[in-house]
């Protein structure tokens, strides 16, 4: 019976523990980029002439599915064909699904950035934000740095967790389509809106859940510490204070825990976009601030570990 746990259990700490120790290196070859060359090149080829919404639409869920099937069959293809156990095949493709050490090594690299140079910290910046960059003021860097890591934590690691709880690794894949089709095409820009309507409310629907149990993750542990229990209803007031029904409440957990102010107007793609501000405190965000915030990451990061662990050994 222990073995059997055990066996079940691998996959999940393997490629959580592949992630923390490797992070994404540029040179591993990488599903997402392939899922970004996928959607790049049907956008290219139908998001154009009439009924953009229901071109969108097909190529949307098209993609989720195929990816969804695809992985399911790679899975179970027999070892003499692949030449490797499942379970590691397994292993590897949530290897690629984290993203939390990638994106805590980026967020570090932008505050060392900026640091020595505000030019330096803009460029770092652009690496992992999709707003326009180079306007931004030294305080402007630090925010953007530290609301992408509470946002991405839950697209990055919480997200593809729960799904693997779910639905196994082919869901954990689909979810990395449906998050890089949001990231790609979902924008509400003259461009996008029609053609990625349907992929930015798939990736609203995919993240309701995981949304919010990354701010749960991030705030409890910190509450229980701190007995700062009204942190909970700042997270649900400030968390509906965003554009996108999900990512207010990674980043309300986040400027609730360092007592800061997040959110306010942005450049996309040349257009202006007037955010909501999350949080009333409006004061210099440090490298401390910044250590405080991964180490709050770290720590919602093991604990879904945990929990998607007990998940997978109570449906095992």
């Amino acid at each position: 019976m222990m073995s059997d746990t055990l066996a079940g259990l691998f996959p999940l700490l393997a490629g959580w523990l592949l992630d923390l120790v490797l992070g994404d290196p540029s040179w591993l070859p990488h599903p997402v980029v392939g899922f970004g060359k996928m959607i790049a090149f049907c956008e290219r080829r139908w998001n154009k002439g009439s009924y953009r919404k229901l071109k969108g639409a097909l190529v949307a869920v098209c993609l989720i599915a195929g990816v969804f099937i695809l992985t399911l069959s790679i899975i179970h293809l027999p070892s003499s064909i692949i030449h490797l156990p499942s379970s590691i095949i397994s292993a590897l493709l949530i290897f690629y699904c984290l993203a939390g050490t990638t994106l805590i090594r980026e967020v570090r690299a932008v505050f060392r950035a900026v640091d020595r140079s505000l030019e330096e910290g803009r460029v770092q910046v652009a690496r992992i934000v999709g707003r326009d960059t180079s306007e931004l003021s030294a305080q402007e860097v630090r925010t953007a740095a530290l609301e992408t890591l509470a946002e991405n934590l839950s697209d990055g690691v919480i997200a593809p967790l729960f799904w693997l709880a779910i639905l196994g690794v082919p869901g954990m894949l689909a979810y990395k389509m449906v998050n890089t089709l949001d990231s790609m095409i979902g924008y509400k820009t003259e461009r996008y809106k029609d053609f990625g309507c349907w992929a930015a409310h798939i990736d609203d629907i995919a993240n309701y859940i995981p949304a919010r149990l990354t701010a749960l993750l991030m705030v409890l542990p910190h509450a229980m510490v701190s007995g700062q229990w009204s942190m909970i209803t700042f997270v649900r007031h400030y968390g509906r204070h965003h554009a996108s029904p999900n990512s207010g409440y990674p980043e309300a957990a986040l400027a609730g825990i360092l007592n800061c102010r997040f959110g306010g107007p942005h450049y996309y793609f040349g257009e202006l976009f007037d955010k909501p501000f999350i949080g009333e405190n409006e004061r210099e965000l440090t490298t401390d601030d910044m250590k405080k915030a991964v180490r709050v990451n770290r720590t919602a990061e093991v604990l879904m570990v945990i929990l998607t662990g007990f998940c997978l050994v109570v449906c095992h």
